[in-house]
């Protein structure tokens, strides 16, 4: 057997060990992993820490930091307003 023929048989080799395993690799679906919610995590913690008879009282965080972002665009609808009133006052920057 000359050098061009063993090089032939390895690599012949080598397809055939690979075609034969590339269906058992993805026989298996692979799951990504789950990453927990900061938020659900806090407002689970926050529930445990609350007696029950205060539980429908007390706000979750969650819906804490939604009233925040409320909060953020109140200059954004004060702006007419604010606009209307400027030359008026003079108290209000335009």
């Amino acid at each position: 057997m000359t050098t061009a023929h063993r090089v032939f048989a390895a690599l012949a080799l080598a397809t055939g060990a690979s075609a034969l395993a590339a269906p058992s690799a993805g026989a298996a679906p692979v799951e990504a992993p789950q990453i927990p919610s900061v938020m659900n995590e806090l407002d689970t913690l926050s529930a445990d820490s609350v007696g029950p008879e205060h539980r429908e009282n007390v706000p979750a965080p969650s819906e804490q930091l939604a009233g925040l972002n409320r909060l953020a665009g109140v200059p954004n609808d004060l702006d007419p307003l604010t606009g209307q009133l400027a030359p008026v006052t003079g108290l209000v920057g335009a």
